[in-house]
């Protein structure tokens, strides 16, 4: 409950409204129920896996056989993208749309770079076994 509230004060803060509903979308303010533009910010908003990453080589020695390169998956999100993806914890994401992935920072320059709403092929590596799957973003 103290953690919704302080949301909302922050809301009020970054919008300057109190009393109208305010959302953000990929960091853009909608007051109110200014409908047209919440759908123009979520067909523009970038696609997202739904996971925590970091690089695989930082992992190497925390979790022995982790690859060390790609992108390694930390937490998913319930009902995320990753998640529907059958992706979990330890994975190591190797490729992304046909591109290799050699560091977190990789996957993230690729994601928006993807086409939202298509499925789009997706490669890790699970228990030392490479995978492929395919990927709603």
């Amino acid at each position: 409950m103290a953690a919704d509230h302080q949301a909302a004060m922050e809301m009020i803060q970054v919008s300057g409204q109190q009393g109208v509903p305010v959302i953000t979308v990929d960091g853009q303010v909608v007051i109110g129920f200014n409908q047209p533009r919440l759908v123009q910010l979520l067909q523009q908003a970038k696609p997202k896996l739904g996971a925590s990453i970091a690089d695989a080589a930082f992992q190497v020695q925390k979790h022995p056989g982790t690859p060390s390169s790609g992108a390694y998956i930390g937490q998913v999100r319930p009902g995320s993208p990753a998640e529907r993806a059958g992706l979990r914890s330890g994975d190591v994401i190797t490729a992304l749309g046909g591109q290799p992935v050699q560091r977190a920072a990789e996957l993230q320059r690729l994601l928006p770079q993807m086409p939202k709403d298509r499925d789009v092929s997706l490669t890790y590596v699970r228990d030392g076994q490479e995978r492929d799957t395919w990927v709603r973003l």
